[in-house]
């Protein structure tokens, strides 16, 4: 390992070791033996390698965590969505991932478990993920993804008017 302070290699111990992230992850506490700064690393399963998403186009690329995390983030921007839920969400798709068992993936399916998990978490943030995940082409099928969410709540609110008639 590389101290990020003063960039010296393989020269550190580890002072505390734990699993994270509902057992998908170690968490080490380490400190460097040169500069004597302490830093934290986390190890997991290296899902980069072993799976291969394939793009609307037919290409393929690796899985990459970041990309999910990325456009949650941008969903829930402003949002009252906290980073450890964000984190967690990805963490969902990375264990259905995981339990899927196949080695291809197509992003459609990814981003279908990304728009599922993003509904429970922030109607808002579904109908702005499912806007560019489902490609609207203009408002009106903004407002009706908008419309069959509320239907799915259970309605709107008694006394309340109808925004989109």
């Amino acid at each position: 390992m590389q101290c990020p302070y003063c960039k010296q290699t393989n020269l550190d111990r580890v002072l505390d070791s734990r699993v994270t992230e509902a057992g998908t992850a170690i968490r080490r506490r380490r400190e460097c033996l040169r500069c004597g700064k302490r830093y934290t690393t986390k190890e997991r399963v290296d899902l980069e390698s072993r799976i291969r998403v394939i793009k609307r186009d037919g290409t393929r690329m690796p899985f990459d965590r970041t990309k999910i995390i990325l456009g949650v983030e941008r969903a829930c921007f402003k949002r009252p969505v906290s980073v450890e839920q964000i984190e967690r969400l990805a963490e969902n798709i990375e264990d259905e991932l995981v339990q899927l068992g196949q080695r291809e993936v197509p992003s459609k399916l990814i981003g279908a478990w990304v728009a599922r998990e993003l509904r429970k978490l922030d109607p808002i943030a579904y109908v702005r993920f499912a806007s560019v995940y489902r490609n609207f082409q203009d408002v009106g099928e903004f407002i009706q993804e908008a419309r069959d969410l509320m239907e799915r709540a259970g309605g709107e609110a008694s006394g309340q008017q109808e925004l989109f008639k």
